[in-house]
């Protein structure tokens, strides 16, 4: 399965990162993964992470790019950053899926992964 690229040390990511109070994010702009605080290597060692942003790229080419970030900010104002359906989506597509990147390995165990972010 091919992956997107991935763009280490963005600063789209970071601001998202300081926004969420969190230590590393990925966040998926159109086709590609954009990390801050974390490396590709870390990013692609835990495939419920790969699997949650493969999610959004989905979603992304779904309803395309104004469609995708009008409901996911409109969304982020009404439910709050953990109760956005994408981001509800997304964990659930990172829990049934993650097997599909794991490239082999087992599976993280849960304190392997990387943490959700719950605020913002």
């Amino acid at each position: 399965m091919s992956l997107p690229r991935i763009i280490e040390n963005s600063p789209l990511a970071r601001m998202a990162r300081l926004k969420l109070k969190a230590g590393s994010v990925a966040m998926v702009l159109g086709s590609s993964i954009h990390l801050s605080g974390a490396t590709r290597e870390q990013f692609l060692s835990d495939p419920y992470w790969v699997a949650h942003e493969m999610e959004h790229i989905r979603q992304f080419q779904q309803y395309g790019r104004f469609g995708f970030l009008w409901r996911y900010v409109r969304d982020w104002a009404r439910h709050g950053y953990y109760n956005i359906p994408f981001e509800v989506q997304a964990r659930e597509a990172g829990e049934q899926n993650a097997g599909l990147y794991a490239a082999g390995r087992p599976l993280p165990t849960p304190e392997q992964r990387h943490p959700t972010p719950k605020a913002g």
